[in-house]
């Protein structure tokens, strides 16, 4: 019984770590884009990740630092630094 609920725990704490999906580096990396698409896709990529994270942080109902903090490694890791 103890097993199940630290596997359990141990899911929701590093599940969310795990399923990031590509980041938008990679995604422009496997679509071979080159030049001004590049320029482009790179720049809705990030505006779209600023969107998410900033309402992840509001979700954490975060503030101040922390939401600095917390946005701005939230978008390097899902623009891929």
């Amino acid at each position: 019984m103890r097993s199940v609920v630290w596997t359990v725990a141990f899911c929701l704490i590093a599940g969310p770590a795990m399923a990031q999906g590509p980041t938008c580096k990679s995604q422009a990396s496997d679509k071979k884009l080159a030049g001004a698409a590049l320029t482009s896709y790179m720049k809705k990529c990030q505006t779209d990740v600023q969107k998410t994270c900033d309402t992840q942080a509001a979700d954490k109902k975060l503030a101040g630092a922390a939401k600095t903090s917390f946005t701005r490694k939230c978008v390097s890791d899902a623009v891929g630094s």
